[in-house]
This record gives C-alpha cells, sequence and structure tokens, in this order.
C-alpha cells in the first residue's frame, strides 16, 4: 500500500521538528503496555509505524524485545540515533519483513489512522501469536481549552483528505472482520510542558498536511498561532502545560 503523500512529504520535511514539538507519555501508560498489552521484559513487541522513536523507547523501557517498522526513511534514521540498539526496519502495516506468529504485541502509537484498512488487520493478525495483543495509542489534543481549541481551528482548513484520529473512520475495519476482539479504550491525562516554540510551534508545524504545504502557507499559518499569544493569558507563560488525553485502545487477536 502506498503512503499518503501527506506522511511521506511531511514526515520527511520535518523529521527534527516532529521529534522536538511531540509529546512523550504520560507515565501511568507503562503499566496497561506491561499488564494489558503484554509488552513486558522477555515479550516480542513491534512498534509499527514507530516515526523518531518516542514510544520505541517507551516501550525498551519495560525490557521487552523491541522491532520498530517505518517506513519514512527520513523517520527510520532519526529513530536508530535515538533509540540506539533497537532493531528497526523499513516496512508498512500491509507487508511487514516479520515471520507468521513471530511476536507477542503490536503497538501503534499516533499511527494507526494512517493504515486503518484490513490488509493491515490481516498482516498484523498474521505475525502475531495466537493471544496475541494490539494496542492502538494517541495522545489528542484536549479541545475543552479554549486556545487548543483556537490552534485545531487555525489548523483543520488545510487537513485535505489527510486521515485524523478525530473522525473515527480508524474504527471502521474493526466492524467487519473476525480476526481481533472488540476493542477496549483506556484514557489517562497527560501534559506536554515545554517553551511555546516546542510545545505549540513545533508541534504543529510537524502535523504532516501543514509540514508539506509550500513554505509561503506555513510561514502564515506560524504567524497566526504566534497570535494566539495576545489573546490568551495562558500562551505568554515562559512554560506551557499543553493539555492532552492519551487514549490506549486494545484488542485480541481470536485465532
Amino acid at each position: 500500500m502506498a503512503i499518503h503523500q501527506a506522511a511521506q512529504q511531511g514526515f520527511s520535511q520535518q523529521s527534527s521538528t516532529y521529534q522536538r514539538g511531540r509529546p512523550e507519555y504520560p507515565a501511568e501508560l507503562l503499566g496497561w503496555l506491561d499488564h494489558d498489552l503484554g509488552a513486558r521484559a522477555g515479550a516480542d513487541v513491534v512498534d509499527l509505524g514507530a516515526g523518531t522513536g518516542k514510544f520505541t523507547t517507551l516501550l525498551a523501557r519495560l525490557g521487552a524485545g523491541v522491532t520498530a517498522i517505518e517506513p519514512v526513511d527520513a523517520m527510520r534514521e532519526r529513530l536508530i540515533e535515538a533509540v540506539p540498539g533497537v532493531r528497526a526496519l523499513p516496512g508498512s502495516a500491509e507487508s511487514m519483513p516479520l515471520d507468521d506468529a513471530s511476536v507477542d504485541a503490536v503497538a501503534c502509537a499516533q499511527a494507526f489512522h494512517w493504515f486503518a484498512n484490513e490488509a493491515a488487520l490481516a498482516e498484523i493478525h498474521r505475525v502475531l501469536r495466537p493471544g496475541g495483543r494490539l494496542g492502538l495509542i494517541w495522545n489528542v489534543r484536549d479541545e475543552r481549552v479554549d486556545w487548543v481549541a483556537a490552534i485545531t481551528g487555525i489548523i483543520t482548513p488545510y487537513e485535505g483528505d489527510a486521515p485524523r484520529h478525530y473522525t473515527g473512520r480508524w474504527r471502521q475495519p474493526f466492524e467487519t472482520q473476525n480476526l481481533f476482539t472488540p476493542l477496549q479504550r483506556t484514557s489517562f491525562s497527560h501534559s506536554h510542558v515545554g517553551s511555546f516554540d516546542q510545545v505549540v510551534i513545533d508541534r504543529f508545524m510537524s502535523v504532516s498536511f501543514i509540514a508539506a504545504l509550500p513554505e509561503q502557507n506555513k510561514r502564515e499559518i506560524e504567524a497566526r498561532i504566534r497570535a494566539l499569544r495576545d489573546v490568551y493569558p495562558a500562551l505568554q507563560s515562559e512554560t506551557i502545560a499543553f493539555p492532552y488525553q492519551t487514549e490506549a485502545w486494545l484488542s485480541e487477536r481470536i485465532r
């Protein structure tokens, strides 16, 4: 399956900005990964769509044997620098360079909406051992906060046909298959703390469909986001706490 242009172009151009601007994951997620997903010490785990390795690092901390699969070369190069020693392979959700029934768990962090299709589920099912588990994780912006909603209002008109988590379309393949159990959701509150440039500017300029725009458009969007500091006092602090809800979805291989 072809990689969506927004992902291929945007993530290739902005891999360093992505690494700086994307949040880590809440400490509470470690317990879920260990107990619920089964990504514990000694387990064989795939980080699918691993990007620059932010989530790979978390899996490695648990002592699991991690294989990171990432199709975008620039992102995978950042991952190899960030998480030395982890096995990092080119590949896609629909074609993983792994043997049948060879892993205990597959995790997709910030990624599954890019390849939410029946072929990907079939491939994930192929590489999982019987009883293996699939975990889907997203850091979701908390748009109950006024300035977060204002940023979303600036970037959304540019998304085009890029797959997005918030639409919920990523759930559709699960509704027509008999390979996995129904999804179960767990949620954790989380904040990305840092400077305005890091947690706001770098975060949104690394959004795939923004990063893929012509330079003039990107400069205009950045200027509009920076102008929000004059409107919202919370953005005028030296340190910003950007609010997220971390969603963790779990499903198990049926047969």
